[in-house]
């Protein structure tokens, strides 16, 4: 079993990097053991140049990139749930399913609100153009 983390230790530069090296220990793992983040870090990487190229006013550049960020985020929080609820038992029971159902749900709703974002983006860029 691995050594239990001293919080009491943990304050200020020291703070900073154990965060930094956490946050990108995390998305390593899903990158290497979630298909669906990897998809939508696919996504994102091809739709962040188009943010800049659908509008020229920086602040809906920035509200396109940051529905991207968005569904990203959620999804590690859907991935994070995911393996808590795994962690305490693979047997089925309603409340775990019902967990990971909610999970899929906010990644769902936050697919759609960044699809409407840019689809209102991408409707007045074309409507521009005529």
């Amino acid at each position: 079993m691995e050594p239990q983390f001293d919080k009491t230790q943990n304050v200020g530069l020291k703070h900073f990097v154990n965060s930094a090296r956490f946050s990108f220990a995390g998305l390593r793992h899903a990158y290497k053991h979630e298909a669906a983040f990897r998809q939508e870090l696919f996504a994102f990487a091809l739709l962040l140049p188009c943010a800049f190229w659908v509008t020229q006013d920086r602040f809906i550049s920035a509200v396109l990139i940051a529905a991207n960020l968005i569904v990203i985020a959620i999804e590690l929080l859907n991935s994070s749930l995911e393996a808590v609820v795994d962690r305490t038992g693979l047997e089925h029971h309603p409340l775990a399913r019902a967990a990971k159902d909610c999970g899929s749900a906010a990644v769902f709703v936050t697919l759609l609100a960044a699809g409407l974002l840019w689809s209102a983006a991408l409707a007045q860029f074309f409507l521009e153009q005529v």
